[in-house]
């Protein structure tokens, strides 16, 4: 059995959230100065993290957070960043650039409502959905493979002490050190992505892999937009030949306490 930890971080603030602008992947807006300071903020928290591979989208406000969290990272710090459009936003078409307002107006125009209405041009749920599916199957394809290649002796790739922020800054979870990180890793894996495709990835694990949150995690959470560089955090678990067929464990999801110490309003919704 394959098993890695995976954790997705939204990207900063850019000026576009703050002002309830849509971006999608049209407008390729860089983060704010507030969103610099969130993404050193999760950098800190993440600064002793080790991964083993690191991805994001290679749109400029997601490449800026991976690049400022990695900056943070003295145990990653040989790791490069690999770009994949596969993590991109949603795209919402004639709708970028436009206030959410508008979207929200398009969609009631139409019969519908956000976030199932698709702007003439943008991609649907269920498009979004597939990029999910195909990336998230590809990091599990290659997890399995290094895993199987690996020498037998020094199997552990990562193991608790890698994942330790985890564990001593839990406060939804805390017997995450009891159960979660008692067996060693083949991979920690960090992505880098954005508010719509993440909730979107959430909802394929829910819905098409049959994921259950545990319910100590808060309900009206699960399935919300994560605020700018909300954390999530999960064990996935691989059995030989089916990697379509996963363990999904869920330590954290859109997790902002590293945020507490900004004096502004740092959490904006807005994709």
């Amino acid at each position: 059995m394959a098993k890695f930890a995976l954790t997705i971080v939204r990207h900063g603030e850019t000026r576009y959230n703050k002002e309830k602008l849509l971006q999608g992947q049209g407008v390729d807006e860089p983060l704010s100065e507030i969103g610099f300071m969130q993404a050193e903020a999760a950098g800190r928290f993440l600064s002793d993290v080790r991964f083993t591979h690191v991805f994001s989208s290679d749109l400029i406000r997601a490449k800026q957070t991976a690049c400022t969290i990695m900056k943070n990272n003295k145990p990653s710090e040989e790791i490069k960043i690999k770009y994949d459009a596969r993590l991109r936003e949603r795209k919402y078409g004639i709708a970028e650039g436009q206030p959410l307002s508008e979207l929200k107006i398009m969609a009631k125009k139409s019969g519908e409502q956000c976030p199932s209405y698709t702007p003439p041009g943008g991609e649907t749920l269920d498009q979004v959905r597939a990029r999910a599916k195909d990336f998230f199957e590809f990091i599990c394809q290659m997890v399995t493979d290094e895993a199987s290649g690996r020498d037998e002796v020094a199997h552990s790739a990562v193991t608790a002490i890698d994942l330790s922020p985890f564990i001593n800054h839990s406060h939804e979870n805390q017997a995450v050190g009891q159960d979660g990180y008692d067996l060693s890793l083949d991979a920690s894996i960090l992505l880098v992505s954005h508010g719509a495709y993440m909730r979107n990835w959430i909802k394929y694990f829910v819905e098409d892999l049959h994921f259950t949150f545990p319910p100590e995690l808060k309900k009206s959470r699960e399935l919300s937009v994560s605020p700018n560089t909300g954390i999530s955090h999960f064990i996935i678990s691989l059995k030989p030949g089916e990697i379509n067929k996963p363990t999904i464990r869920c330590i954290c999801i859109n997790r902002h306490d590293h945020l507490e110490d900004l004096h502004a309003d740092t959490s904006h919704y807005v994709v």
